[in-house]
């Protein structure tokens, strides 16, 4: 936020301008080091509106928050000060809000907050697992050691979530290409072919009646379908927004036969990742525990991490606890981790399980690619076959009977 100042240096000199702070008594404190006297200071009325011009709707991605991180990482490592690198990185910045939210942790800095705490401020973009990292980092004094963990951690996330996206993508485009050509057919070809068969005595063949059935159904009933799907996306879009559909979308996707192994990996990974990690810095088990649990995106297994935590500060230990969910914890990791309480080394263990299964991911959404691809050539194919035969059948018979 900037602000309009007017103060009066050692001279008597009145002088004015603008300063850059988070809050009023911030700007007071940075004018103060210049060794002048403020006698008024307000807000800029012009940086209000023009706060109203940034594009909110930008939201930093894994990606941008990796590269951010590795960059700071980089330059703390190298000396250069916190502020001179938040400061350099703020210029460096493509999206205009990062670039005011960079800026503003530089002066939370200089105003004597620790890093952590100004990266708080901004829960939007980094997480509790994230500023608890940080906050080790700055205790142990190894914070460029944490940011260079972070930015891995956060770049095999944006992994997993890019080729989920780029498997999608085939699909997409098919069931797109498919929509197309079923309503091209629908409005463009099938008006003409109507006209042509009433022209003629002839039966139309199996699928063109059905055809036309489905062509007179849309025509007197489209709108209708089109209105009851619009109501029905909405309705979806808006209950699985809501906690309660949250929480049974997340149970239906862990029943799910196929898809129910994959999630599951996936929020194994991030279990065993974080909390490795944070074991790893030094953290006790159940601080550790209460953290990674609102890192994970699934309400099941929060509920079971509440639960370890739960049980863990009473005695027990966590593989004793995951035991009792072999539905949504396979054997392997708790032997894993029952060997890392043994032996003193949980925090490599659950890297171990970590490895085991990112390579399970991949080999995953490999195969998922590989057995689509064909799926949905033979069922467009099929798709495509019927209408052509629609179309085809009727005017091969109509010309023979010329």
């Amino acid at each position: 936020m900037k602000y309009i100042y007017q103060a009066r240096s050692k001279e008597g000199k009145v002088e004015t301008g603008t300063v850059d702070a988070s809050s009023k008594e911030a700007a007071a404190l940075i004018l103060q080091k210049y060794d002048i006297f403020v006698t008024s200071l307000k807000k800029d009325s012009s940086s209000i509106f023009a706060n109203k011009n940034i594009k909110f709707f930008e939201r930093i991605t894994k990606k941008e928050l990796a590269i951010f991180s590795r960059q700071l990482a980089l330059m703390m490592g190298s000396r250069v000060p916190v502020t001179q690198s938040l400061k350099s990185l703020s210029a460096q910045a493509k999206k205009e809000i990062f670039r005011e939210k960079i800026l503003k942790i530089s002066q939370l800095v200089e105003e004597g907050n620790s890093l952590s705490d100004a990266f708080s401020k901004f829960p939007d973009i980094f997480s509790d697992f994230y500023i608890s990292l940080i906050k080790t980092g700055e205790a142990s004094g190894k914070i460029s050691e944490s940011l260079y963990y972070l930015s891995d951690h956060l770049e095999r996330e944006d992994d997993i979530t890019s080729q989920i996206k780029g498997a999608m993508i085939y699909p997409a485009f098919v069931i797109v290409v498919l929509i197309a050509v079923v309503l091209m057919v629908m409005f463009f070809v099938m008006p003409r072919l109507i006209g042509l068969l009433k022209e003629t005595t002839n039966e139309p063949p199996f699928f063109t009646t059905l055809m036309i059935g489905f062509y007179t159904f849309l025509s007197n009933y489209g709108w209708i379908i089109a209105l009851g799907f619009l109501a029905l996306i909405v309705f979806i879009i808006y209950y699985f927004t809501t906690k309660e559909g949250k929480k049974r979308l997340d149970r239906i996707s862990l029943r799910i036969p196929f898809i129910s192994d994959f999630f599951k990996k996936i929020y194994l990974v991030n279990f065993s990742e974080n909390l490795s990690t944070l074991i790893g810095a030094g953290l006790s088990i159940n601080n550790a525990l209460k953290i990674v649990k609102n890192t994970v995106g699934s309400f099941v297994y929060k509920d079971i991490i509440s639960d370890i935590e739960e049980r863990v500060s009473e005695g027990e230990r966590i593989s004793s606890v995951l035991v009792r969910y072999p539905k949504y914890v396979p054997p392997f990791v708790v032997q894993m981790i029952q060997v890392g309480e043994d032996t003193g080394s949980l925090d490599k263990n659950l890297m171990e399980v970590v490895n085991f299964y990112q390579k399970e991911i991949n080999r995953s959404i490999a195969t998922f690619t590989a057995m689509l691809e064909p799926i949905l050539i033979i069922f467009l194919g099929g798709v495509v076959a019927i209408l052509a035969i629609s179309v085809l059948e009727p005017l091969y018979g109509t010309l023979g009977s010329i």
